[in-house]
């Protein structure tokens, strides 16, 4: 059954593989990001497969989502299913040396704008009594790790939100999964870091860490389970990421 989508931050990494890996099961897409350039591109290819409308979209702007969003043209008005996938890490510098700016940024977009794009499209859903909210978090927000401070907080937030919609939303056909991965080859590093394709190649040497098509693979998996099926949570690693002993302070002897 042909499903209208909306992803967010479709314009590279985790996003743009789901817009590729939903448009091929035929499903129509709303694909939102920042670039626009990347969007028209990435229109152009997909329309192809399967109707496509594109949004420049900066989800840290409540009025401009509000706006775009509650004036999507038909067909593409009535949301089944949405992707919250926008989002970023900035710095890895500890609390007491951290960007206060960054900080804000990852508050602006990790949750402000999935608090606003999903509650735009929540009454509708009801309304329908059908839909599915995915919502990308990480496993930041489950397992500290030096310098995930304020980005690891907001995946927190995502994993509890996601739960408190599902408690909300019981008794209603809509379903809410949290998506939590590990440790991922896309954009995210070189966002971190501000370019610097060293510091990001450094963080995969030596191992075979996700890519966003394994991610992408999943989603399709959690949407196109029976509609009686709802899967809450998945975390998902590479075979060479594990846990870690808890960290121990030694003074010298």
């Amino acid at each position: 059954m042909q499903q209208t989508i909306l992803i967010t931050g479709a314009t590279a990494g985790f996003g743009e593989a789901c817009a590729r890996s939903l448009a091929r099961e035929g499903n129509r897409l709303v694909l939102s990001g920042r670039r626009i350039d990347r969007l028209e591109r990435i229109q152009a290819e997909l329309q192809k497969k399967c109707p496509v409308h594109i949004l420049q979209l900066d989800v840290r702007d409540r009025n401009s989502v509000e706006t775009k969003i509650t004036s999507l043209p038909s067909p593409f008005n009535t949301i089944d299913v949405l992707i919250n996938n926008a989002g970023l890490a900035l710095g890895l510098e500890p609390a007491h040396r951290a960007d206060l700016g960054e900080w804000e940024t990852m508050v602006d977009t990790n949750i402000k704008g999935l608090m606003t794009v999903t509650r735009v499209l929540l009454t509708g859903m009801v309304a329908r009594n059908r839909g599915h909210i995915v919502n990308l978090g990480s496993i930041a927000g489950t397992f500290p790790y030096p310098g995930g401070n304020v980005y690891g907080a907001t995946k927190a937030f995502v994993e509890q939100f996601s739960r408190n919609l599902r408690a909300d939303l019981l008794g209603t056909n809509v379903r809410v999964t949290v998506i939590e991965p590990g440790l991922a080859r896309t954009e995210f590093s070189m966002v971190r870091f501000k370019g610097d394709q060293t510091k990001a190649d450094a963080v995969y040497r030596g191992c075979k860490p996700l890519v966003a098509e394994d991610i992408a693979a999943i989603v399709s998996w959690v949407i196109a389970v029976p509609e009686h099926v709802n899967i809450n949570v998945v975390e998902v690693m590479p075979t060479c990421q594990a846990w870690g002993p808890l960290a121990v302070h030694k003074e010298p002897s």
